[in-house]
């Protein structure tokens, strides 16, 4: 705890530990795998604005691009030759085919000179061809699962789906923020997408996820990302 706190006040940003593997976690939510030159994010939940609107709840109908804007500034920060999108991706299926035109121009060009992998979610079990990229249930890179939905069933793994956030105290006030949760053989990912929201990782739906002994919980700031051990977390 010590040595990483340091790190982070010396101006450096550790790495996140995995099977063998190094990953660079980055304070707006994306994972950087920089011997796979990968960039990884989850639950991105595009036009989730739209699929409230459509029950009557009104949202400012901008999630999309400021999803898309943010992880733009990824892409262009790393430049990576490949791009795994975890799941939920779009809030509901059938809003993939209706995007807007400057939203689909956009995800064209992001995608353009690079592979591109959309693993399917729980709200989005299917994606039209207009889409682009590869569609899959799960992808298996450097022997780590790349998957939606964590399961106890396959390790090493990173996945999304339950949208991690921790909890701490700091002069006396408490700060929420979005995390990455991670043991060192499992990763779950924080969710990417600008309206998506947050489970604390000291809920119950992580309890059998993690070694807890070895659970890091890496807080995602303005500009950094801070790792804290799990028995410095507050439940909500």
């Amino acid at each position: 705890m010590l040595r990483l706190m340091s790190e982070v006040l010396a101006g450096r940003r550790p790495p996140i530990e995995l099977a063998g593997h190094s990953f660079l976690p980055v304070a707006a939510g994306a994972l950087y795998w920089e011997s796979e030159d990968t960039l990884l994010v989850a639950d991105l939940h595009l036009e989730k604005g739209a699929a409230f609107a459509a029950r009557g709840m009104m949202l400012p109908p901008y999630d999309t691009r400021s999803t898309l804007q943010r992880l733009a500034a990824c892409l262009d920060h790393f430049a990576p030759r490949r791009v795994v999108a975890l799941g939920d991706s779009f809030h509901r299926s059938e809003l993939a085919g209706r995007l807007n035109a400057d939203d689909r121009e956009e995800l064209v060009a992001l995608q353009q000179g690079r592979d591109w992998y959309w693993i399917l979610g729980n709200h989005d079990p299917d994606l039209p061809e207009s889409v682009g990229g590869f569609v899959c249930r799960s992808l298996i890179i450097g022997g780590i699962t790349l998957c939606h939905q964590p399961s106890l069933s396959r390790a090493p793994e990173i996945a999304g789906h339950l949208h991690p956030v921790a909890r701490i105290a700091r002069r006396g006030e408490g700060i929420r923020r979005k995390c990455f949760a991670t043991d060192g053989n499992r990763l779950v990912m924080p969710a990417f997408g600008t309206y998506a929201g947050g489970l604390n990782v000291l809920d119950e739906a992580f309890s059998s996820l993690f070694h807890w002994h070895l659970m890091e919980a890496w807080l995602t700031g303005r500009t950094s990302v801070y790792p804290l051990q799990a028995s410095l977390l507050l439940p909500d």
